[in-house]
């Protein structure tokens, strides 16, 4: 017989038993379009993380931070000037971050501001929604993050530009007029901080950024370095920072390098420790991330198997109840001369076709599952501001494996009917009835 008639055969064979055909198809159907599903969700969250990071340059960034084990220079404006002469440093900024209180429209949110110098902003690491950016470090205006609106709830972030904002910063207030304060605070029911108000105009409102933008660029509120110099200010994020401040020599906490090209971050790193200070770059934790993925991966592929079982026993059922059923056709083959081989590839061929079946439906519901999926997230994430995204990512690899796998699994459940099928004697299955 030629490979066409056998394929023939086949679906002639399966034809006959519709219903039966059909139910053990859809299993194979779900269990396919399940482990799709899951699979192009870990890869579609492993391809916008990716993206996301090679889009905010995050794999051409390195964190440089005075050394915590031992005596390492300072990071002042002298350290960056000597960055100019480095090969492949793009720009180098001091992470210059304070805690404040944002008031506008009589709604107050706590943020914390970032000075971004002028020709940072210029650079184009920002994308503005509405409006520009201020155009010397000595502007009284200041750009603010759609985000931030939100949680105000402005909805038109056009109507805010040119309006007035204010931001109140804590100051230690040791002054005579502050001593209640200061008793109380020795006394463990109070602090010595006053608050200082700053008015300033919004010049522009800034896109929301996935991973909160490229690093070291994290803050909701931006302002000029010149502006904000004239500020008082406790520049601190977090209470880890008094305790740095208390072993470290004056100067910035940290200083992020952008680098034009990742193949810059090994030589800059080993030159930074070189000088005794610690670094971090992101692209180290790459290995890290896609090991994640792969375990990820693993569990995902774990639970879609769960679904291939049931179906893979529903085809051996299938299978075994049609060799119970085609006995005597089975005796009347072999008695005109149809071998053991030919009797297997016949079976063989029914299994690879509810296979095939299932794998390609099986891939057709993921899809339709996936973007279903996708648009309800997403018109839920809309709402709330985030931009949209596809969640799900079918590369075609994905979508060759899955009618694959599908068409294996179902010639692996086919192996015990048909070497049932094949022991089968011509003489005691002509006498069946």
């Amino acid at each position: 017989m030629r490979l066409s008639d056998y394929i023939e055969q086949s679906f002639c064979n399966l034809w006959k038993k519709k219903l039966r055909t059909f139910l053990t198809t859809c299993g194979v159907v779900i269990g396919i379009g399940a482990l799709v599903c899951m699979f192009a969700f870990g890869k579609g969250m492993q391809k916008k993380l990716t993206e996301t990071f090679n889009e905010l340059g995050l794999f051409n960034y390195v964190a440089v931070s005075p050394s915590q084990t031992q005596q390492s220079p300072v990071l002042d404006d002298e350290f960056l000037r000597s960055l100019a002469d480095v090969e492949g440093v793009e720009w180098a900024l001091p992470e210059i971050r304070f805690p404040a209180m944002i008031r506008f429209r009589g709604e107050e949110e706590f943020s914390l501001v970032q000075v971004l110098p002028t020709d940072i902003c210029q650079a184009g690491f920002i994308k503005l929604r509405e409006g520009e950016f201020y155009r010397n470090d000595d502007e009284n205006a200041l750009v603010i993050s759609d985000s931030l609106l939100r949680r105000a709830n402005v909805k038109k972030p056009e109507t805010v530009i040119g309006e007035n904002i204010e931001v109140c910063t804590l100051v230690f207030d040791l002054s005579p007029a502050s001593l209640p304060n200061l008793l109380s605070f020795i006394r463990g029911q109070g602090l010595p901080f006053t608050t200082r108000s700053y008015t300033f105009t919004i010049c522009g409102v800034a896109e929301r950024m996935g991973m909160s933008g490229p690093m070291p660029i994290r803050s909701d509120v931006f302002i000029p370095h010149g502006t904000a110099q004239r500020m008082k200010k406790i520049p601190l994020t977090s209470i880890s920072d008094i305790f740095k401040s208390i072993r470290q020599s004056p100067g910035y906490s940290s200083v992020g390098i952008k680098l034009s090209s990742p193949k810059y971050v090994e030589p800059v790193k080993t030159r930074m420790e070189q000088m005794g200070f610690e670094t971090f770059a992101m692209l180290d934790q790459l290995e890290e991330i896609k090991t994640g993925f792969l375990f990820v991966d693993m569990f995902l592929f774990a639970v879609g198997m769960i679904g291939i079982t049931v179906a893979a026993l529903g085809i051996i059922n299938t299978m075994v109840m049609s060799i119970l059923e085609r006995y005597r056709e089975i005796g009347i083959m072999k008695a005109i001369g149809a071998s053991d081989k030919d009797v297997k590839k016949i079976f063989f061929f029914e299994s690879g076709v509810i296979g095939f079946l299932g794998g390609i439906f099986g891939l057709t519901l993921g899809w339709l599952v996936s973007m279903l999926i996708n648009l309800i997230v997403n018109s839920f994430a809309v709402r709330q501001g985030v931009p949209y995204m596809n969640y799900f990512s079918f590369p075609w690899w994905l979508c060759l494996g899955a009618i694959v796998f599908s068409i294996s699994i179902s010639l692996l459940a086919g192996i015990y009917p048909t070497l049932r099928a094949a022991r089968v004697d011509p003489v005691v299955a002509l006498r069946h009835d």
